[in-house]
C-alpha cells in the first residue's frame, strides 16, 4: 500500500466530469479518480473544513461509526477492475473489557470513502498494482506543462528581443593570434 493525500478535486476538461487527484507523500506519482458531482462537493467542503449546520451523508456516517464506538483507521483504494476503482474502510473499534482490537472491513466507492477519511483525518492508501496500473507521473505532468509553456514564449520572440543596445565592442589587439 502507497499512502497518498488529496492534492486536488477539478473537472475534466475533455467531460466535465469532476475528479480527485490523489499524489504519493514523495509528489512523484498521482492517480486521477472520476468521481460524482455530489462526492466532489463533499471532498472539497472537507478539504475546506466547512461545517454545515446539519450533517451531510458523510458527516453523518462519521457520527453513526464514532457513536457505535469506532473510528476510521483508513481507507485503501484496492482494486480496479474494467475501469472502476474499489475502496475499503477499516473501522477499528477497542473492546474496553480486553483492550482488544476489532476490525472491520467495509466496501466503499472510493470518493465516498476519501470524503470520509477526510473527516476522520484518517490516512488513504493506493495498493501498489492499482498504482502500476491507474497512476501518471507527475513529473511527466510537469514537464509537459513547461515544454508548451516554452514552445509559447519561443513562438513570441522576434529576433529584435536579441538586440543587444550599445555600442560596437572594439577589438582587442593584444589578443590578435597573427600579431606577434
Amino acid at each position: 500500500m502507497i499512502a497518498m493525500f488529496v492534492s486536488e478535486v477539478g473537472l475534466d476538461a475533455r467531460t466535465g466530469q469532476p475528479i480527485v487527484l490523489l499524489k504519493d507523500e514523495a509528489g512523484v506519482k498521482a492517480l486521477p479518480i472520476w468521481i460524482g458531482v455530489a462526492e466532489a462537493n463533499a471532498i472539497l467542503r472537507a478539504l475546506e473544513n466547512v461545517k454545515p449546520p446539519r450533517p451531510m451523508t458523510h458527516d453523518l456516517l462519521l457520527n453513526v461509526i464514532e457513536d457505535l464506538g469506532y473510528t476510521v483507521e483508513r481507507v485503501e483504494v484496492n482494486e480496479l477492475t474494467s475501469g472502476t476503482f474499489f475502496a475499503t474502510i477499516t473501522l477499528i473499534l477497542t473492546d474496553p473489557k480486553t483492550k482488544l482490537e476489532i476490525k472491520k472491513a467495509v466496501d466503499s466507492r472510493p470518493s465516498d470513502a476519501i470524503a470520509l477519511a477526510l473527516r476522520a483525518k484518517a490516512p488513504i492508501y493506493v495498493a501498489a498494482q492499482v498504482m502500476a496500473e491507474a497512476s501518471i507521473s507527475v513529473e511527466t505532468e510537469k514537464e509537459q506543462t513547461e515544454d508548451e509553456e516554452f514552445k509559447q514564449f519561443l513562438e513570441g520572440l522576434k529576433a529584435s528581443d536579441f538586440k543587444i543596445e550599445g555600442k560596437k565592442p572594439e577589438a582587442d589587439e593584444s589578443s590578435d593570434p597573427d600579431k606577434d
